[in-house]
């Protein structure tokens, strides 16, 4: 029995995975192809259906990485990815998704965010990511790295479309708690948290490893499973088979209030407001 609704509806309807598997670094090295492949069908085979991506990644390369992962099984995933902010004017917008989805051999991309302000008007862009959607090219839109002064600013021109926010949210990096996730939990904007270990530095803190020992899990498990209890959307990478089923089972923990507790002893959550965090 799990506490987490493995489905999460956004504000526009369109469903999609609490949990799922990122791509950063993937499709940067020819001979790690077939692995970073295999690894992503592995997942999916396992319930973790949202990848996410970027043109970003890998120069195309990550993306073509997931094309392979998805063929035949696209209709099992949701498939997020990111235009540059160097590309999100209102024609350039255009071109990115309909290389992303050549790159990814599919007609539709089910979320497509902006992956962090730039210089082109957010008029002109979200002007495109909406024909994107009325298009039928893309199912839902949103943005990524976006501050609470972004988001707000967003809102006066997004016509209530934007559905997603993509941040640095973990447990060594709580700052978005002070003002951006409650505002964007009270709009029903959701939150999707990459780099959800810290990159791996979070899992050696001492903390972490005694409370995911106290509770039988590994202090993946517990850094993944805190996220979904603060209703976000972990994104975690990995090619290793095994981690990638450990990271499934972060959907099977419930933490108790007291271990949350403990979390936030050994984590505190921010007392003021702090520069957003990107990596």
């Amino acid at each position: 029995m799990t506490m987490h609704p493995q489905m999460l509806t956004l504000k526009n309807g369109v469903t999609m995975p609490t949990l799922g598997q990122g791509t950063w670094f993937m499709g940067e090295s020819r001979a790690e192809r077939k692995n970073e492949v295999a690894a992503l069908q592995h997942g999916i085979s396992l319930g973790l259906t949202l990848i996410d991506t970027a043109e970003m990644y890998g120069s195309g390369g990550a993306e073509e990485v997931v094309g392979e992962a998805i063929a035949g099984r696209r209709s099992e995933v949701f498939l997020v990815s990111k235009v540059l902010p160097s590309n999100a004017s209102r024609n350039g917008t255009v071109s990115a998704c309909e290389r992303s989805l050549r790159r990814m051999k599919t007609e539709v991309i089910d979320l497509y965010l902006l992956h962090w302000p730039g210089s082109y008007p957010l008029e002109e862009t979200f002007g495109a990511l909406n024909a994107l959607q009325h298009a039928g090219k893309i199912r839902a839109w949103g943005v990524s790295n976006f501050d609470t002064s972004d988001v707000k600013r967003a809102a006066k021109i997004d016509d209530g479309n934007n559905c997603v926010n993509q941040l640095l949210y973990n447990l060594g990096s709580r700052g978005i708690e002070w003002d951006l996730l409650p505002w964007q939990k009270e709009r029903n904007i959701a939150t999707m948290a990459y780099s959800p270990l810290h990159q791996t530095h979070l899992l050696k803190r001492g903390a972490m490893q005694t409370i995911a020992k106290e509770l039988g899990i590994t202090p993946a498990q517990l850094a993944l499973s805190w996220l979904l209890h603060q209703k976000t959307i972990p994104i975690p990478k990995s090619s290793n088979f095994k981690r990638i089923e450990e990271n499934r089972k972060a959907w099977d923990i419930t933490l108790s209030p007291e271990i949350l507790k403990k979390l936030d002893q050994a984590f505190p959550p921010p007392s003021k407001k702090v520069s957003l965090d990107i990596l």
